[in-house]
């Protein structure tokens, strides 16, 4: 039952405090290994590369960690704080919220400074976006980002212990950072690419379902977010991220739009601050959601296996 304690220290500290400092950050130490071993493995020029890469990459970060967790368990306290904080730099509740709200803000004030903010949450040409194309590219990366950043690696966390997170990390830092199909990556990208696919199936799946069922509990339009889910979570170049943002269209009744790529949703509704304020909400209540449905099967089954 640890687990559980350790999982709501995380949330805790990440909802009070947000962000570790970038130097001892594991994303950053994830980024700074890659960054070193890519330009070695890419002279091997092949797919076999990807997987010598993610197979180092998860060794150096979960095998050191595996030690670390056992020589703490002579004292249950500290195994669960030091648990916590570990925990706690493999997930961003605040920091999503926080970095769409910053774009909401700016659209209200600066919108040339909006576009630069929303620059950093997306992979597309921000210069000369109109007001409602920031919002339909911050809400996209909002519902999107609700399976990386929160659900993903607290769902390994339930099933798998901090080592699961930190794994689930590893993987999805591989896919940002080398999983593209460009010259460059699309042979030491394709394993990463695939592995965080295979991650994130069950996840965002599981993510779509609940902000089915938070739209419901909102009074929002939850049948039509189960039907746009349906119908349009296919669109999307990626297998996983279309569930949660066309759940998200479909509630807020709006139109997600990247453009030349994919259209979800039907334009109910206009873009604008107001919706993202909406959706920030609904991310929100997923999120309850979603934690507290994991904590009560989670304390079934041991209560069953006990």
């Amino acid at each position: 039952m640890e687990i559980l304690f350790i999982i709501l220290l995380a949330i805790l500290l990440d909802l009070t405090w947000g962000e570790v400092p970038a130097s001892i950050h594991p994303v950053v130490l994830m980024g700074s290994l890659i960054e070193f071993l890519k330009p070695q493995l890419l002279k091997i020029n092949n797919k076999f590369s990807g997987i010598i890469l993610t197979l180092i990459s998860l060794a150096l970060f979960t095998i050191p960690l595996y030690f670390i967790l056992q020589l703490l368990q002579f004292n249950l306290i500290i195994y669960i704080l030091i648990s916590g904080f570990i925990l706690f730099t493999t997930f961003a509740i605040k920091g999503l919220i926080g970095s769409v709200r910053e774009v909401k803000e700016q659209l209200d004030t600066d919108i040339n400074q909006a576009r630069q903010s929303v620059s950093h949450l997306v992979s597309r040409d921000t210069d000369n976006l109109s007001r409602e194309e920031i919002t339909s590219a911050a809400l996209e990366s909002l519902t999107e980002n609700i399976t990386d950043s929160v659900i993903s690696p607290l769902f390994y966390t339930f099933f798998l212990g901090v080592l699961g997170g930190m794994a689930y990390r590893v993987i999805n830092t591989l896919d940002a950072m080398v999983g593209y199909k460009d010259m460059e990556n699309i042979d030491i990208g394709w394993f990463p690419a695939r592995l965080d696919d295979l991650a994130n199936y069950l996840p965002a799946r599981i993510t779509g379902v609940i902000m089915v069922i938070s739209a419901a509990f909102m009074g929002l339009d939850w049948k039509s977010s189960y039907q746009t889910m349906n119908r349009d979570a296919h669109k999307t170049p990626s297998p996983n991220s279309g569930y949660p943002m066309a759940a998200a269209a479909g509630a807020l009744g709006v139109q997600l739009e990247k453009k030349g790529v994919y259209t979800l949703g039907e334009r109910k509704n206009q873009l604008n601050t107001d919706i993202i304020e909406q959706a920030i909400l609904l991310t929100q209540i997923t999120i309850i959601f979603f934690i507290t449905i994991s904590f009560i099967i989670y304390a079934f089954i041991i209560m069953i296996i006990n």
